[in-house]
């Protein structure tokens, strides 16, 4: 049972104090200012660009959600309307009305619409990009946000260019076709090195949905970046892998307070495991592992919610009972003596807790073992859903470009 030593270099620079108090309420500051961030995305485009549809796939919603964005074929939005993330209440998606009438002025336009509020912006296009596309992304810019050109129903003209030309269609050709017309749309209108991401909402797991997110990942900075990497549907191996490298960074807070918290006067350690549980459970929705997630997902790929189901086969995500987390609280602690020691003389706060490094190893302990289960659960979830074959290093390829377009 292994401590990692990024941790526990980092709990020795960050935990100072040797006064227990003083620690909890340091821990608890530190787990609410990540809990507590903010990301707002704004989605812009022309009426018709499916604006609404992409907010619904980011969110990993159906369209006919409850909260779901209205969509429509043509501008249903009059308004900045937020949508909030099913599990991440402080994510907001943005449906900014559509740009494409004739008086569209982009300054006047992003006034109207308070862009300072947002993170950053998607400009979507269904079809062509335009000038009102590049005037409003100048303007962003000059107003020190960032912004992503979205090319979307990338799905639609694939089919249509099959129809079009059956015998001669060749969909990684089609793809190159419309990304290099896009940057020649873009450069026209006198953008340098547009970066433009082709994206199909009913199709996350294909095209450049992964490159979107890689790139927005990075130029987003700290606790925004961990919360872009929690809030978007892990549709890949890699983005899978990622969101679990994000959360087991912060795993040694939850496991500190866990141990601090016992530490406190009539707090015996197993009084934490309600919290513990918590946590766990927010794993399982962050990894699309709960059952409306996974009924979401089986309606997206037509396929039945107990086949996916059947996918998840880790305890933690089967057995949430307070038995469960106590057995292997209990096993941990038993099995746990040298790594504790380790823990007690690398950080100084646990010289004044009574068994608090064992606590701390015991729940780190659970939360590693649990968080590596729900990643291997949701590579399993993936590989039966879009049908992904495993690589010889263990994670899963990108799906193949052939084309199986199903009807919207």
């Amino acid at each position: 049972m292994d401590i990692q030593e990024a941790d526990l270099r980092e709990m020795a620079s960050v935990i100072q104090s040797k006064v227990v108090l003083e620690v909890s309420s340091q821990v608890q500051s530190l787990l609410d200012s990540l809990e507590t961030t903010t990301l707002d995305i704004a989605v812009t485009g022309e009426g018709g660009a499916g604006k609404s549809t992409f907010i619904n796939a980011l969110l990993g919603i159906s369209d006919d959600d409850v909260h779901a964005a209205k969509t429509g074929v043509v501008e249903t939005t009059a308004s900045p309307t937020p949508y909030h993330h099913p599990h991440l209440p402080r994510v907001q998606l943005w449906d900014l009305p559509g740009i494409g009438t004739p008086s569209f002025q982009a300054k006047n336009y992003l006034q109207r619409v308070r862009f300072e509020r947002y993170d950053f912006f998607i400009i979507l296009a269904s079809e062509r990009f335009r000038e009102s596309h590049a005037e409003l992304a100048r303007a962003v810019a000059s107003m020190g946000k960032r912004f992503y050109f979205v090319r979307s129903k990338i799905d639609q003209d694939l089919r249509a260019s099959q129809q079009r030309r059956p015998s001669f269609f060749q969909e990684v050709q089609v793809l190159q076709q419309i990304e290099a017309d896009c940057s020649r749309q873009l450069k026209k209108e006198g953008l340098e090195n547009p970066k433009v991401f082709l994206i199909s909402s009913f199709h996350l797991h294909r095209f450049d949905f992964h490159r979107l997110q890689d790139t927005l990942a990075e130029e987003l900075e700290g606790h925004k970046r961990h919360t872009l990497l929690l809030s978007f549907p892990s549709v890949t191996a890699a983005a899978v892998q990622k969101k679990k490298s994000s959360l087991r960074r912060h795993i040694w807070k939850k496991a500190l307070l866990a141990c601090v918290i016992s530490a406190l006067p009539g707090h015996p350690f197993h009084l934490n495991v309600p919290m513990l549980m918590k946590t766990l459970r927010t794993y399982q929705q962050h990894f699309g592992l709960d059952g409306a997630s996974l009924e979401t997902l089986a309606t997206a790929v037509s396929k039945p919610c107990c086949e996916l189901k059947n996918q998840v086969r880790s305890t933690f995500a089967r057995d949430f009972s307070e038995n469960t987390i106590q057995a292997v609280l209990s096993q941990a602690a038993a099995c746990g003596q040298v790594t504790a020691r380790m823990v007690k003389s690398q950080v100084p706060i646990f010289n004044n807790l009574v068994a608090g490094a064992l606590s701390f190893v015991a729940a780190y302990y659970l939360l590693h073992t649990a968080l590596d289960s729900f990643a291997e659960d949701a590579q399993s979830v993936l590989e039966r859903a879009y049908g992904l074959e495993t690589e010889v290093q263990g994670s899963f390829s990108y799906p193949s470009l052939g084309f199986t377009c199903e009807g919207r």
